[in-house]
Formats: structure tokens, sequence, C-alpha cells
């Protein structure tokens, strides 16, 4: 299981990205909890153990004993036995995740396709559109960039095309982006980072 990014932005704070390459048995070593019975499909099995796997990382770079992950009623995961904030993303053969101790934090890692392009005009607004045009890659940044947002609010029950919105921006192989989460009594800018990868492009909350 290759650790193809590792960031520590402080001592409880960081992101990594894992390639998968190992079976379920080689992937399953020191894992607390084991893959629920209704994940039956291989690839989603080996996601969920990648998942946990990233986050023991995590945590054994922060010096944080790993007791597993919990859900709130909202199915956000945080740590079990901690205060973190957590955040997962799989697109086999990869898997991201972030970690900090304060503030909510979102990771959305995908692999442009051009199925990107079809649901596009469902959860993007007219201006969205209109930047990213028929680029696949920016089509892809443009949705983590939503993932990420909707992971941060972390409740639910907001409309991708015109509550999670992100400003223009120019494509380069990384960069920041500005989001904002609309609700009926208020907004909330949050800033993102992104980066655009060979295989896959990744958005996270910046730190």
């Amino acid at each position: 299981m290759p650790l193809r990014e590792f960031h520590q932005h402080g001592p409880q704070s960081g992101r990594a990205v894992w390639h998968i390459t190992e079976n379920e048995s080689q992937i399953s070593s020191g894992i607390i909890g084991s893959v629920p019975e209704e994940i039956v499909n291989e690839k989603k099995r080996l996601e969920w153990l990648a998942s946990r796997q990233l986050i023991l990382t995590l945590c054994n770079h922060m010096g944080l004993r790993f007791f597993g992950i919990r859900k709130d009623g909202f199915g956000k995961p945080f740590l079990e036995k901690y205060p973190h904030h957590i955040s997962l993303s799989h697109s086999f053969p990869f898997v991201a995740a972030q970690i900090d101790h304060d503030d909510p934090v979102g990771i959305d890692l995908e692999q442009p396709r051009n199925k990107l392009l079809n649901i596009a005009p469902r959860i993007m607004s007219p201006a969205e559109l209109k930047d990213a045009g028929t680029d696949v890659i920016k089509h892809c940044v443009y949705w983590c960039a939503k993932e990420t947002m909707f992971k941060i609010h972390g409740t639910g029950g907001l409309h991708f095309n015109n509550q999670l919105n992100v400003m223009p921006f120019h494509l380069q192989e990384e960069g920041t982006l500005i989001g904002v989460i609309s609700e009926s009594r208020k907004e909330t800018r949050v800033e993102l980072c992104y980066e655009v990868n060979p295989e896959f492009v990744l958005v996270y909350t910046r730190r």
C-alpha cells in the first residue's frame, strides 16, 4: 500500500493519499472492526479497509492511538475517543484522508472521466458550466470542490448547483479555490486547495 502523499500541517493536522496494491487479507492487518456485511463488491471492500489504514497511518504520525472511526447521525466520520475531524475519499485504486483537531475538514479524490460532462448540468451553476466548458479536468476539479464543501458542512440537505458554489479559476497543476456554502440565513466562505495529478484530481480544505 504505497503512500503517494503525506503532508502534516501541524501537530494534529494533516492529509495523505494511498495507492491500493494489496488484496483484502494483506490490507486488513491492524484494522479495528471489519468490513460491513452489506459491502460485497471487492473494490468497495478494499476501499473501506484502505481508508481505515490511511487514518491509522495519520494517527501514528501524530502520536494518536487508533481506536477506530465513529459516525454521527449524518454519516460524518470522526475518530473514536478523540475530538478530531476527519474526511475520507476513494476512487479505486486511490484513497485520500484528512484530519484536523480543531476545524471541520473535507477532502475529495476523483479520476477524470467523461461522465462528469453528462452530470455537470445537474450539479453546476450556469457560471460554473461556462467557466469549465468541455475541459474534463476542470469539471473534475469543480466536482471535487463541491464534494469537499459538502463534507465540510457535514449535515447534508444542500443542492450542489446553487448552494455549493465555486468561484471561476484558472486551471493549473495545483492552486487554490474559493467556495461559498449558501444556506437560508447565512453564507460561509471556504478556502480549498487542489492538485491535478496524472491519475486523479484532489481537492482538500486549506490549512
